[in-house]
């Protein structure tokens, strides 16, 4: 696995970054304030977690006069979508070999 994989499985694994990509996703581009507003922590928190995941890929910004709206970059995830069926399908390889096994020991 690369630097930028490793990136981007550190950076989903906190809840708030998590969450806050989560809301992007699910409610579309966002403001800091509207991101602030819906979550536990501060302004300066919710930005300095938006700029990790920025650097990750996971987010895009755009300036509009003094606001700056973030929206969810779906694309980055590719990596962890490759990851995962991998994984999946080693493990249902393991399962099988797992269930053959056992149907010898049966016998």
């Amino acid at each position: 696995m690369n630097a930028a994989h490793d990136m981007l499985f550190r950076t989903l694994a906190d809840p708030t970054r998590r969450a806050i990509f989560e809301r992007l996703c699910r409610d579309g581009e966002q403001t800091v304030g509207a991101l602030t507003a819906h979550a536990k922590i501060s302004q300066p928190a919710v930005s300095k977690h938006l700029g990790v995941l920025k650097q990750a890929g996971l987010v895009r910004d755009r300036h509009q006069g003094r606001q700056t709206h973030y929206s969810a970059q779906l694309g980055a995830l590719a990596p962890l979508i490759d990851w995962t069926s991998r994984m999946a399908g080693f493990w249902q390889n393991r399962f099988d070999h797992l269930e053959d096994l056992l149907k010898r020991m049966d016998q």
